[in-house]
């Protein structure tokens, strides 16, 4: 594997990161998540919009304008031969020393990792859903951010343990269905579509935006809201979303069968994604 390193492409054991940075020392970092398909970058500017005001919040410089970090992205993925790519790209404060800063970063560090990802099954495989023991946290700021600090997701997963097929499901400290340990979480009810607000602590994920986007272009009535588990069993169709494996059916929670794991709607929209994916939205 070959890394993007501060404006280098090198093999990945060769990167290094400095154990000044604020990044390493103190989690003061941003990242995102995104695919790229057939050489082309899929939402790239709305992942553009959020690791800006990220940046922006923890008082960050940005390390590029929007085509300049897309075309690092691109050097990355054909540095390894790749047309379609899983794709991370994390900014850190940069090399600051030890003890906090309180004027903001103005030399932050920029890394990008690639790697190939497998073909999405159509219809896509359904995962299981298990509720976890451990509460999703809530934001340590004014917001939640995609950030380096990122123990509460680590804990959940060694809690779930390494079963591919399952996705850990996080509650609040109040009981309220708030998302996966990678993904945001959506239901139907009665011709509804329901997913958890920004309020209980959850990402705010770009591929999550999309399908809120294409839900109102289908004439699909959404409701944001704080529910309790039980809401969530009640569901027609239960589906997860992230931007690597797009729209996942579930089809049961807590062993408990969906009614309808690759529903009507969750088919729908699933089909209205890989459309926006071909055009490339």
């Amino acid at each position: 594997m070959h890394v993007y390193v501060n404006g280098l492409i090198q093999p990945a054991h060769e990167a290094v990161v400095s154990v000044l940075d604020h990044g390493f020392l103190y989690g003061i970092g941003l990242f995102e998540t995104l695919r790229v398909y057939d050489g082309q970058l899929f939402l790239w500017e709305a992942h553009y919009a959020r690791l800006s005001s990220g940046l922006s919040a923890l008082r960050i410089a940005s390390p590029g304008t929007s085509e300049e970090l897309a075309q690092a992205i691109r050097q990355t993925v054909d540095a390894n031969s790749l047309a379609d790519a899983y794709v991370r790209l994390s900014v850190t404060a940069g090399a600051e020393g030890v003890g906090l800063v309180a004027e903001g970063y103005d030399h932050p560090s920029l890394f990008i990792f690639v790697k190939p990802v497998a073909p999405l099954a159509d219809p896509p495989v359904p995962k299981r859903l298990q509720t976890l023991s451990l509460a999703r946290q809530t934001a340590e700021g004014h917001q939640r951010f995609k950030s380096h600090n990122y123990l509460n997701n680590a804990l959940a997963r060694q809690e779930l343990g390494a079963v591919p097929d399952v996705e850990g499901l996080f509650l609040t400290h109040e009981g309220y269905v708030a998302e996966g340990i990678v993904s945001n979480l959506f239901w139907i009810k009665e011709n509804r579509l329901y997913t958890p607000s920004l309020d209980t602590g959850i990402l705010d994920g770009v591929t999550r935006q999309h399908v809120l986007t294409l839900a109102e272009q289908m004439t699909l009535s959404v409701e944001q809201g704080k529910y309790r588990l039980e809401e969530l069993m009640a569901a027609d169709e239960v589906f997860v979303t992230n931007s690597v494996q797009e729209i996942v059916p579930v089809s049961e929670i807590d062993g408990q069968t969906v009614v309808a794991s690759y529903g009507e709607y969750t088919r729908k929209l699933h089909r209205a994604y890989r459309q926006s994916v071909a055009g490339n939205d």
